[in-house]
């Protein structure tokens, strides 16, 4: 086995309460999948041109130096909702028992979307975490680039 083989192999556990048991436990739904589904714990409706808050189902304590990226299943847009805030961010120490993950939507259509329980919403990723020391700077010593959104114009 190579070493990028070894550290590829290398699984994180991830402590995960489900407050609906009854509910199916978050998984790859194939080999190949980045992220886990989760699922609504409760049927919620949100209002047409309004945010919505979806329980998902979990709490979870993060290995030390990690975090969750919650992101819209690609299909959650079918459904006139997407992420309200563009993606969620699970901090390491929102760990608690009863912290659990919410996924804020915004409806963006006309007239109200209802979720049923147990539909998959949303998905989960665990990512690591490097912490950055931040060093202000007068100035840099590359070139500017022309500015926001300028690559690939003259």
């Amino acid at each position: 086995m190579t070493n990028d083989e070894a550290k590829s192999s290398k699984k994180i556990i991830l402590r995960m309460k489900l407050f609906d048991k009854n509910l199916p436990v978050p998984e790859y739904k194939s080999e190949g999948a980045a992220a886990v589904d989760l699922y609504a714990r409760v049927e919620t409706r949100i209002p047409a041109k309004s945010i919505g808050y979806i329980p998902l189902n979990i709490a979870l304590q993060l290995p030390e130096n990690h975090w969750a990226f919650i992101s819209a299943r690609s299909s959650l847009h079918k459904r006139g909702l997407m992420i309200a805030n563009g993606v969620g961010v699970g901090d390491y120490d929102y760990r608690g028992p009863n912290d659990e993950y919410l996924a804020a939507v915004y409806n963006f259509t006309d007239t109200e979307v209802m979720i049923e329980k147990a539909e998959r919403v949303a998905q989960l990723i665990v990512m690591s975490r490097e912490p950055v020391e931040i060093e202000l700077a007068a100035d840099f010593d590359a070139p500017d680039r022309g500015g926001f959104g300028s690559t690939g114009k003259i």
